[in-house]
């Protein structure tokens, strides 16, 4: 299976985190999504494409409105969703978070998960 659709860089304001701080302040999250699945016989119709769209609302309501200790489990739960939605053979989640509390610099920490059978 090489079909894939890309969701890039999509920024949301979130109130994840393992400290207290986090959870009041919130930060921008950034979450990358490759989605393999058979684009080969959709033609021109929008009918049977994949709906962009919901899959950003979804993602958003996710990010936005529920609250995760961990970055991991903010992947897996968006991870699950998208896959529930739709007949997708592999995805790829990344979740990015720059305001990381590690006492230096860093860039950002990002999560990757796959899920699926491709």
């Amino acid at each position: 299976m090489s079909d894939k659709l890309v969701l890039k860089n999509m920024v949301f304001y979130g109130y994840h985190g393992a400290f207290d701080a986090e959870k009041e302040l919130g930060q921008k999250f950034e979450v990358d999504l490759e989605i393999y699945t058979d684009l080969q016989n959709l033609g021109d119709d929008t009918d049977y494409a994949f709906n962009y769209v919901d899959v950003y609302t979804v993602v958003k309501e996710i990010v936005e409105d529920r609250e995760f200790n961990l970055v991991e489990s903010l992947a897996e739960a968006i991870s699950t969703q998208v896959l529930a939605m739709y007949d997708i053979k592999k995805l790829v989640t990344r979740v990015r978070k720059h305001q990381v509390p590690v006492g230096g610099y860093l860039d950002y920490l990002e999560v990757e998960i796959t899920r699926g059978n491709g």
